[in-house]
């Protein structure tokens, strides 16, 4: 099997990348499980970072495809985002714990699998995701990511948590996961 080229798997849309993650290994130091829900920002979208250019908070954006970028939301919680094409990314919402639960437990102060990565603040607590990391490449120490080995069943929907651009559906998530942030809504 041919290695992980992590430049080219994120150097396409971001829509695309954003379901294709979905089921992926996605482990910090060891620490993390399979990616059950995501967000795409594109640049031409007014709710992503990278919308109004490069700033020093969002200069790993800019970096190119295969990149983290790590910013801090509301002041409190760092969100973990995978660099896509054209300064783009995908914010990573929500995984399901596989690897290290009792690590992320002792994090968070919580017991329950389910609490413990279904949000993205949640999930960079838990996965002791900081300022250190924005910038870093995700094919490399301390990552490790794995893609999916087939795809699995999607749910989409608007994006939650912003206000511009929020009825774009840009929101991804594993059909039937019981690890999502919050239920998709059916129509």
């Amino acid at each position: 099997m041919p290695a992980f080229d992590s430049i080219a798997f994120f150097n396409r849309e971001v829509t695309l990348v954003a379901r294709e993650v979905l089921g992926a290994e996605f482990l910090v130091d060891g620490v993390g499980g399979l990616i059950v829900e995501t967000e795409a920002y594109h640049p031409t979208d007014p709710a992503s970072h990278s919308y109004r250019g490069r700033t020093e908070r969002n200069a790993s954006m800019f970096l190119g495809p295969g990149h983290v970028y790590v910013y801090r939301s509301y002041g409190i919680h760092w969100c973990f985002n995978f660099v896509c094409a054209d300064a783009s990314a995908i914010l990573i919402r929500a995984i399901e714990p596989t690897a290290g639960i009792e690590k992320m437990a002792e994090r968070r102060g919580l017991a329950n699998p389910r609490d413990l990565c279904s949000g993205p603040g949640k999930l960079g607590q838990a996965l002791a995701v900081t300022r250190a990391h924005d910038g870093l490449m995700i094919d490399a120490p301390p990552f490790k990511f794995r893609p999916a080995e087939s795809p699995r069943p999607v749910v989409i929907g608007p994006r939650i948590g912003i206000t511009k651009a929020a009825d774009l559906p840009w929101r991804f998530g594993i059909a039937g996961s019981a690890f999502l942030s919050k239920a998709f809504r059916t129509s």
